[in-house]
């Protein structure tokens, strides 16, 4: 095991496949010697030539577009899309073609394809800069969602993400890129649908992906302060879920609280929260808690956007109102 952030995990999992099948290439902007806005791939137009390394115009869906048509043709494109915001300008390239070309195909065109993004408010870049919105593409078949929280998860999904035959979806949060973690010096993957216990407990389990899955963990250290035994359970994927897990620490903790930075209303929450209450509900203690962003485009005054997004304290409020409900 050795130390690495979060940025420096992608960077090694991209350079990692890219030496390991000459099919993997990469395309976005300023990905090339710039290394990527957050510096992600830093290097790899140096190791590996501007043929595999290519800077593309500003078009979101020039660049999907171009890494569809790779990808049925047998490439395997990573594509970076500079700002989760942005994808609301390629939605037909990700959703009427990513995700169907498969299907329409009868499973003769595969599209191992990966769209790397960043999504996330709190460094005060206002609403085009700092949304949440895998809920688009969580109801849309045919696209996978990865969501890693740690620089252990997001190597080894990544090289999972881009070693798979359909299109995946890999949300990476800004705030994470400097955050240290263990990573093996030896090859390893993380599997795709596969959800993780961060923490033990026994009278309440919290659901959560991505960067905000920090916050429950110091919540549940705060209520342990006080008596409140919670288990943090984080996706790390949102398609495919590993649902078994999460209704497995219910049923013996019987009560949850459903947590992510996205708006609450409409969110992945609302669907974990329905399956818990359809295969679980005689488990329950008290309904499921859900926590997300307020109902606004996210401020870009420090003040406001504090206020919008959730808080260590929101979370810990909510578990507080699940507990005492019962």
């Amino acid at each position: 095991m050795r130390q690495l952030t979060f940025k420096e995990a992608v960077t090694e999992a991209l350079a990692e496949e890219m030496a390991r099948d000459d099919k993997v290439f990469l395309l976005g902007e300023d990905i090339g010697l710039y290394g990527g806005v957050f510096g992600a791939t830093k290097g790899l137009m140096e190791t590996f030539g501007p043929d595999r390394v290519r800077q593309t115009p500003i078009s979101e869906s020039a660049i999907v577009g171009a890494a569809v048509g790779a990808s049925m043709l047998g490439l395997r494109p990573v594509a970076e899309i500079m700002y989760f915001d942005f994808v609301a300008t390629c939605m037909d390239q990700i959703i009427n073609q990513a995700a169907k070309t498969r299907y329409i195909s009868a499973g003769q065109c595969t599209l191992p394809l990966v769209i790397r993004t960043q999504a996330g408010g709190g460094r005060g870049k206002g609403c085009h800069h700092s949304q949440y919105v895998e809920a688009f593409f969580f109801h849309v078949p045919g696209i996978k969602i990865a969501v890693p929280s740690n620089a252990y998860d997001a190597k080894g999904l990544l090289k999972t993400a881009i070693r798979d035959e359909a299109p995946v979806l890999f949300i990476e949060n800004a705030f994470l890129y400097n955050t240290q973690g263990e990573v093996p010096e030896n090859e390893y993957t993380v599997p795709l649908g596969q959800a993780k216990v961060l923490r033990e407990g026994s009278d309440l389990t919290l659901i959560a992906y991505s960067a905000i899955v920090n916050k429950c963990v110091q919540a549940a250290d705060e209520l342990a302060q006080k008596g409140v035994s919670v288990e943090v359970i984080d996706l790390r994927t949102l398609v495919p879920m590993d649902m078994d897990i999460v209704l497995e620490s219910v049923k013996k903790t019987s009560r949850a609280v459903v947590v992510h930075e996205a708006v609450r209303k409409g969110g992945v929450g609302a669907e974990i929260a329905a399956t818990i209450m359809e295969k679980a509900l005689d488990y329950l203690d008290a309904p499921v808690g859900r926590v997300g962003a307020m109902e606004t485009p996210v401020p870009f005054a420090e003040p406001l956007e504090s206020a919008v997004l959730p808080s260590t304290q929101n979370i810990h409020e909510a578990c507080q109102a699940v507990m005492g409900s019962a």
